[in-house]
């Protein structure tokens, strides 16, 4: 008799959570303005908002914070990280930062001028909001399949080669870089395959272009490589991250997700005279460069994750219990992005709640349900998120209008998963009476869904 699947880690310690009543939720978000990201932690049962910065460190982690070197400049956690970058991702040169956007802020500073185009696979909101920001425009070159959710593709991050030589021969002179996220958060968590990055790679060379890697989630996307993409079954994830990175020429992170610490990020790239134009703004906006917004202790416990991240019985327990919840709530008869992407759920909220209009925000209106029946926290991502064309100012209604439910690295049980289900399986059973959606009472200019406040329709 075969064993069944178990977590490749025992617990140590706990932390309480408090459950809430129904009318406590339902004061509490209104409070909140209709805004998930407006309520207190305590607030909420389940919290699945994000898996940034939010997972359990390891007993290796915590031991490395007590080792950390506080030295402002050169010191000794510096040279840890240095070294575990060169090891695991295979980049010389690098800059610390505080977390991922701030790498971007850095790096962006140094590549992106207005008018810039930035083609690249479904970018998320900072970047894009980093490169809106910069007055430059963002363009979408995801496969097609990515934007059908009920089609099961095994590498729905993939870019377009199609798109993007288009893009490049008309757009060329307008064109720093080509970005690829891996995983592609916003079409679901979903992976880049191994042969899709080459693509990009000779594409870069063709037209003389850098290539720009989103590497939060990078292991996750090495571990799907290693399950679906022909001749790499016997590879291990490190093995599979090389070859992954040789098609990059610079790579931002945020180490929240894959290095599994509460905080940090950095740059990492093969220029020395990159580097040293990126350390200017790095100086500027996070801090000297053997630190860059990070404390000593952090950077020891983000090196100490790159290694525990690129771990293959860490990733597939963490993997399958992303899959468990998934194929829990396809079994319900729930809508998701199939296949159940690395680090989250996507519940496609379009055919969730079909009755609601779009204009009332889909996504975000199944999130408050969610919260107010069980105290879970999911986040939306869709035309909230999307944010208003910074030309025409109206709303953008992207093709995938997606709840995401981001499940902390080592942090809940498959119990709490099973409390999430049920909880959607209710919602679902009365998806007919929810025809009423929210409204923008008001917003920010940019990367509005963080701050924006609403009222019901």
């Amino acid at each position: 008799m075969e064993l069944p699947f178990a977590e490749s880690y025992k617990i140590k310690m706990v932390e309480p959570i408090r459950k809430s009543t129904r009318q406590e939720r339902e004061k509490w978000i209104k409070d909140a303005d209709y805004n998930l990201f407006g309520l207190k932690s305590d607030m909420v049962f389940i919290d699945l908002l994000t898996d940034s910065g939010t997972g359990a460190m390891s007993d290796r982690q915590w031991s490395e914070i007590m080792l950390g070197d506080e030295s402002y400049a050169g010191a000794s956690s510096y040279f840890k990280m240095k070294e575990a970058i060169q090891e695991v991702l295979g980049f010389e040169h690098f800059l610390p930062t505080h977390q991922g956007r701030a790498a971007e802020n850095v790096l962006f500073s140094v590549l992106i001028k207005e008018g810039d185009i930035v083609p690249g696979n479904s970018h998320f909101d900072t970047t894009k909001g980093h490169i809106e920001f910069r007055k430059a425009t963002a363009v979408d070159c995801t496969i097609d399949e990515a934007f059908d959710t009920t089609l099961s593709h095994p590498f729905k991050g993939n870019v377009d080669p199609v798109k993007l030589e288009n893009i490049l021969k008309a757009e060329g002179d307008r064109i720093p870089f080509i970005i690829v996220t891996v995983t592609c958060n916003s079409s679901g968590g979903q992976p880049v395959s191994i042969e899709n990055l080459r693509m990009v790679r000779q594409l870069a060379d063709k037209y003389g272009k850098q290539v720009v890697f989103d590497s939060a989630r990078f292991a996750e996307n090495a571990y799907f490589i290693k399950l679906r993409e022909k001749g790499y079954q016997d590879k291990t994830i490190r093995e599979i991250v090389r070859d992954m990175f040789a098609c990059a020429d610079v790579m931002t992170m945020s180490a929240k997700k894959d290095a599994i610490v509460n905080m940090g990020g950095f740059i990492a790239m093969r220029s020395k005279e990159l580097h040293c134009k990126a350390s200017v703004f790095n100086i500027m906006f996070e801090g000297y460069i053997t630190y860059g917004g990070m404390s000593g202790r952090d950077m020891n416990a983000l090196a100490r994750g790159l290694y525990e991240g690129t771990e293959f019985d860490y990733l597939e327990t963490r993997i399958r219990q992303v899959e468990y919840l998934g194929n829990k709530l396809m079994e319900l008869g729930i809508p998701v992005q199939q296949p159940i992407g690395g680090h989250a759920v996507f519940v496609d909220a379009k055919r969730f709640l079909p009755h609601v209009p779009k204009e009332e925000f889909q996504a975000q209106t199944l999130a408050v349900e969610l919260y107010l029946e069980a105290g879970v926290r999911g986040v939306e991502i869709g035309a909230m998120l999307a944010d208003r064309d910074p030309v025409t100012r109206e709303n953008r209604y992207p093709a995938l209008e997606l709840m995401r439910l981001a499940i902390p690295r080592r942090t809940y049980t498959n119990n709490h998963m099973d409390v999430v289900a049920v909880a959607l399986k209710n919602i679902h059973d009365r998806r007919d009476s929810i025809r009423k959606g929210l409204k923008i009472k008001t917003e920010a200019p940019i990367m509005r869904h963080f701050t924006v406040a609403l009222d019901l329709a």
